[in-house]
Order: structure tokens, then C-alpha cells, then sequence
């Protein structure tokens, strides 16, 4: 790939804007969406409030989801890594419910992915422990919601997919099972894998095509793309964690045998 001045390629673009309000990238001009967007569950990010009521939350939603269907080309793919459901300030269903607005905003529905995070450790609470009264149920494991634009089939693009046999007859099995990132190791409180947007890259686009990721963080879709040969587009909106993507871009660059 050609790279810039500062070693990152030339087909990866960073908006260090908030997603509202970037007008950067042209309508019907994405591929593919991968994003896992906040879960506003209270983490601590340096530029986001992730502590909104959860009428606000939907509403948050609604909105930025809006926008990347207007980006996407008509036969554009969106996969969505949201939690399956929530129990913080009360049970609610977060899988199905951005679902439904992800439908309501004009997408169709394909399929849902389930990742079962090897190494989740968020059992904190049983609720009525050994008795019937009101134990609570939590399932360790997160979605990844596929949707689509117009048309299911792909016609744009090179044609040309990179998917092995082996790949594709596992990753067609819509149980995944890896493990998540260590925020320690990548400096930012809720990095997701770049296995997770690798195999969304390999299996719904060419070789070739635009990948948005509208929530960048640390820059796993990045890394991920660099690895496959995708052009890629990330909006982040805390300078901080663009730093970080570029440093890890940069460092895959240097050193592609390391994640």
C-alpha cells in the first residue's frame, strides 16, 4: 500500500469529528459498516457521555445509524456489534431494540451473529441468589447484527473475495467464539478485537472496498482492513484515540506479523 508522510496508507482516512457533524464522507459512497458503538453502560471515555438515560440512548442511535445508511452504496452491508441485553438502572432488551431502530431508519434485516467472548468476566450480580424471587439471567455473550441497505447481493466492487474454504465454513456457522481485547494492552477503555471486524470484512465485501467504522475508538477496523486490503474510514471523535489508531496502523505497517 502507499503510505503517507506519517506511515499510515493513503486508503485510510481519519475524521476526527463528531459523527454528527462531519461532512466528509459522500453519500453512497461505503461498502460496509463495522462498528460496536458505545453501550452506555457508564464507561469512561474521554469524550463521550456514556451515561445517557436510555430513551436518550435509542435516540443517540437513531440518529447516527441515519447518517450511515446515507453513506452506504444500495447493496452496502452494516454489522453491528451491540450487546445482546443490559441489567445497569434496569433490564433492557439493547440487541432487539436497536434492531428495530436500525430497521425503522430503512435497513433490512439478514442475520445475527453470535460472539461468545472467550475471556468475558462481567458476572457481577445474581440477583436473588438460590431462590426464585428475582434471580437475573445474563447471558456472556454479545451480537453482531447484519443488515443491509437495498439489495442483499453484491454487485460493486472488484468481485474479488480473500475468504478461504476453512474460513468461510466457519464463519457462515453463526456462532464465533474468540476472545475480546485487554483495554490495558491497547490503551482504551472498550476496544473490541480485530478478529470481530476481520471476519465481517472477509466474508460480507471484496477486496478493495470502503469500510466505515463510524465509532474509530482504537482502531481495530483498521487494523483489521490493513490486514485484508480494504480501504478504510474511521470517525473519532477524541483526538486522543486517534492517536492511538494511527500508532497502531502505523505499527502494523512496520511489523505485520503483530496484532
Amino acid at each position: 500500500m502507499a503510505k503517507t508522510k506519517n506511515g499510515i496508507p493513503e486508503s485510510f482516512t481519519i475524521i476526527n469529528e463528531d459523527v454528527f457533524a462531519t461532512k466528509k464522507i459522500r453519500a453512497q459512497s461505503v461498502d460496509l459498516v463495522v462498528t460496536s458503538p458505545p453501550y452506555n453502560v457508564d464507561i469512561q471515555y474521554n469524550s463521550h457521555d456514556d451515561g445517557l438515560t436510555y430513551a436518550e440512548y435509542l435516540d443517540f442511535s437513531r440518529r447516527w445509524m441515519k447518517r450511515c445508511y446515507r453513506w452506504l452504496k444500495s447493496d452496502g452491508r452494516f454489522c453491528l456489534n451491540i450487546p445482546l441485553d443490559k441489567n445497569k438502572d434496569g433490564q433492557q432488551s439493547v440487541g432487539a431494540d436497536l434492531t428495530t431502530i436500525a430497521k425503522e431508519c430503512g435497513f433490512s434485516y439478514h442475520s445475527t451473529i453470535i460472539w461468545n467472548e472467550g475471556n468475558i468476566s462481567r458476572r457481577t450480580a445474581w440477583g436473588s441468589w438460590l431462590s426464585a424471587s428475582a434471580p437475573y439471567v445474563i447471558a456472556p455473550v454479545e451480537l453482531i447484527v447484519v443488515l443491509y441497505k437495498d439489495s442483499w447481493k453484491k454487485t460493486s466492487g472488484s468481485k474479488k473475495s480473500d475468504i478461504s474454504r476453512d474460513e468461510f465454513m466457519a464463519w457462515t456457522n453463526g456462532l464465533w467464539t474468540f476472545n475480546g481485547e485487554k483495554k490495558s494492552r491497547i490503551g482504551h477503555p472498550a476496544p473490541f478485537p480485530v478478529e470481530l471486524p476481520l471476519r465481517c470484512m472477509k466474508l460480507f465485501s471484496f477486496v478493495g472496498d470502503t469500510v466505515l467504522d463510524p465509532f474509530m475508538g482504537s482502531g481495530s477496523t483498521f487494523v483489521a482492513a490493513a490486514q485484508c486490503g480494504r480501504r478504510a474510514i474511521g470517525i473519532e471523535i477524541d483526538p486522543r484515540y486517534c492517536e492511538i489508531a494511527r500508532g497502531r496502523i502505523a505499527e502494523w505497517e512496520r511489523y505485520p506479523n503483530r496484532q
